[in-house]
């Protein structure tokens, strides 16, 4: 195992020079409902095919950090988990535990610096996917896991890892709690550097600072219609509703997709319940949904189309994980309470499904 770790290190090394890249375009957000249930949720793009599976990670599990010098951080599961794996490599990358606390990865391409694998930090070390899954497995709250990273009890090696493309995957990484807390942690220039998050949005590139500072463009955006205006003794009325949010940028960028997340998910009327809170943040992230061939980059002759793979929405007061995938709108539902916690080993189920349509067309009277 540790042979083919250091393989694996030695070629994402290579491939960090060499510079492959594809494309990316994930956003995140979060509502709290009245019944005080914090929802978050988020869409999975990528530039080509992601083999995804929904796992339950039973408590007591144990885990190995991947490194460039070889096995890293080793770690025994505190708390269970459910969430999302990316092949066969049995660590969650977005996923939530049996507390609420919730942490995904999102693209950061251009900006990640991750630290260099010493034999001094190697106990300490592991993947950009591991950590997601060591957070889950170890800690109840944000501000936990806060303290954890600023004490340097992790660092994220520059490996390959399984089931995403040959090269060092560029990552940063966002925490929610079930108070509806949130931080967003990046690794620039060899350290893990940590942002409050007050709204609870995620996109991609640039740093989570200039997107908050970003947002000061947009101050005056907001889902009232506005009043009409004299303007030269002039009465001018809005075209219609949504004026409220006329300037809103509407493309695929970073940028615009983290101010589009937070203007919507800032602007939505409090759901009842829970269940209505899921369906508003699907409802929220439909409108981040990318179709094959809008956002798509051509290199070496080759045509990479990020498309929204899935859509996953957490309830971190009732612990249930919802997800649906770009060929099955269905969405599915996994009650965490459902499960064995302390089972022996992880329970899986692929996430590709094809869309079945209900013909209603006898249902007519």
């Amino acid at each position: 195992m540790s042979l083919k770790k250091n393989r694996l290190g030695f070629i994402a090394l290579a491939l960090a020079v060499i510079g492959i890249s594809s494309l990316s375009a994930c956003t995140g957000c979060q509502i709290t409902t009245e019944d005080k249930a914090v929802i978050n949720g988020r869409t999975v793009e990528f530039g080509v095919f992601i083999d995804t599976s929904i796992a339950v990670v039973p408590r007591g599990h144990t885990f190995t950090g991947m490194t460039t010098l070889g096995d890293g951080k080793k770690w025994t599961a505190k708390y269970a988990s459910i969430g999302m794996i990316i092949a066969d490599y049995d660590v969650i990358v977005d996923g939530m535990n049996e507390k609420g606390l919730v942490c995904a990865n999102f693209y950061f391409p251009g900006f990640t610096k991750y630290s260099v694998t010493t034999k001094e930090n190697q106990s300490i070390s592991m993947s950009s996917t591991d950590i997601v899954q060591w957070i889950l497995s170890m800690f109840e709250t944000v501000d936990e896991v806060k303290k954890a990273l600023e004490n340097n009890e992790v660092a994220i090696s520059p490996v390959l890892t399984p089931g995403f493309p040959p090269q060092v995957q560029p990552f940063h990484f966002i925490v929610y709690d079930n108070t509806g807390k949130s931080i967003v942690f990046e690794p620039i220039d060899g350290k893990l550097k940590v942002y409050a998050n007050p709204i609870g949005v995620i996109t991609n590139s640039p740093t989570f600072d200039w997107h908050m500072t970003n947002l000061r463009n947009y101050v005056k955006l907001g889902g009232n219609t506005p009043d009409p205006k004299k303007v030269f003794g002039m009465t001018l009325k809005p075209l219609g509703q949504g004026a409220g949010m006329l300037g809103l940028p509407g493309d695929f960028t970073p940028p615009s997709r983290f101010v589009r997340a937070a203007a919507f998910a800032g602007s939505t009327i409090p759901a009842k319940t829970a269940e209505k809170g899921v369906m508003q943040v699907f409802h929220i992230l439909n409108s981040f949904d990318i179709p094959v061939g809008a956002a798509r980059t051509v290199e070496e002759g080759k045509i990479f189309s990020d498309y929204t793979m899935l859509t996953v929405v957490r309830d971190t007061k009732n612990l249930c994980y919802y997800y649906k995938t770009y060929d099955d709108q269905n969405i599915k539902m996994l009650d965490m309470k459902a499960f064995d916690l302390d089972a022996k080993k992880i329970v899986k189920l692929h996430t590709l499904t094809e869309q079945k349509f209900e013909n209603v067309s006898k249902q007519l009277k």
